[in-house]
């Protein structure tokens, strides 16, 4: 697949760079590490990301999915964003159980000095996006099979990817206060991400709501 940036795109360094170091990688130390399974018949992996499976080939990085009527919108196939962070956990991450606890973006390593950033980009956004509209919110939220859960006006749970899961909640603005949101993590993501990493993951999740809203 070819990806479409500028060549100075402050994405393309870095995708390069992660998709030289998955193609020299060994798949079988990589699923090992990763827990991601890989078939050494059809040289690819199978990894779950936002409802949908996809096929990840090595070394070529080429991706496939498993069609879905409902869902209709595949990050990993399309964004270099989510084609980065994934290559990235490939490459580095490793396979981490949660406690069952859920943490805020400030309480990650890191999280209190990015955590401006992270307010702008995703919980400003998903609370615009989505605290007026929240018929349009559950819609999505059903169509990768999320968890309803009863926190805030509404509030839902999903499998970002295999292991690692998120709690998105959202409150309903008025004519004195504005919508709000939460974005909460469970607490295996900061062992194979970083904090920079999470912000990437709630920017995708929310890019993948509204195309599927």
């Amino acid at each position: 697949m070819e990806l479409h940036y500028e060549k100075d795109s402050k994405e393309r360094i870095p995708y390069e760079h992660y998709l030289e170091l998955y193609q020299k990688g060994d798949p079988k130390e990589i699923s090992q590490r990763t827990g991601i399974p890989y078939d050494p018949e059809k040289q690819m992996f199978t990894l779950h990301l936002m409802g949908v499976t996809y096929f990840v080939k090595h070394p070529e990085y080429e991706v496939t999915h498993v069609q879905e009527d409902r869902i209709g919108y595949y990050p990993l196939e399309t964004a270099v964003n989510a084609r980065i962070l994934v290559l990235r956990y490939l490459v580095e991450g490793h396979a981490a159980l949660s406690t069952g606890k859920f943490i805020t973006y400030r309480e990650a390593p890191w999280g209190s000095v990015y955590l401006k950033q992270f307010t702008g980009r995703c919980i400003m956004r998903l609370a615009y996006g989505f605290g007026n509209k929240q018929e349009l919110f559950k819609n999505a939220m059903e169509k990768i099979g999320a968890t309803a859960l009863s926190h805030g006006d509404i509030s839902y749970e999903f499998e970002f990817l295999d292991g690692y899961r998120l709690q998105m909640i959202l409150w309903e603005g008025d004519d004195e206060f504005p919508p709000s949101s939460q974005i909460l993590f469970s607490d295996n993501f900061p062992i194979a991400f970083q904090a920079e990493d999470m912000a990437v993951v709630g920017d995708i999740s929310i890019s993948m709501i509204k195309a599927l809203a």
